[in-house]
């Protein structure tokens, strides 16, 4: 039975959009390549880390949704993430069937967007 899982990882600000999409890339194949099943991914771009990492302040936000059939491959990735000099930081969550709900709820509402209010019109008498 496979599982669902969520990975975030955070790039070095000083790559450049190509050399961002590559990397991305180069570990979307990987997961692709060892059996995985992409189910979502989410770039979040540029922002401001909460301490510093490395002396940089901020990094570039990607998130991936994948499916597993066992947790060797999130072993892999892992590894592949503590190899690359580009990724700073990274973070692998299992997720569990209310997670999964909510993963599909924000991914049909939209995450971290404002939700516009629906304007009332006053009628005066």
């Amino acid at each position: 039975m496979s599982k669902q899982y969520e990975t975030v990882f955070i790039m070095t600000p000083v790559l450049s959009d190509d050399q961002m999409r590559e990397t991305v890339g180069k570990f979307e194949n990987f997961l692709k390549e060892n059996g995985g099943t992409m189910v979502h991914q989410e770039n979040w771009g540029l922002r401001k880390l909460a301490y510093p990492i490395n002396k940089k302040t901020t990094g570039f936000y990607h998130l991936f949704e994948y499916t597993a059939d066992n947790g060797d491959l999130v072993q892999k990735l892992e590894v592949e993430f503590i190899r690359d000099e580009r990724v700073l930081r990274f973070l692998t969550v299992s997720l569990d069937k209310y997670a999964i709900a909510y993963a599909e709820k924000r991914r049909k509402e939209g995450f971290g967007k404002k939700k516009k209010k629906k304007e009332e019109t006053v009628n005066e008498q």
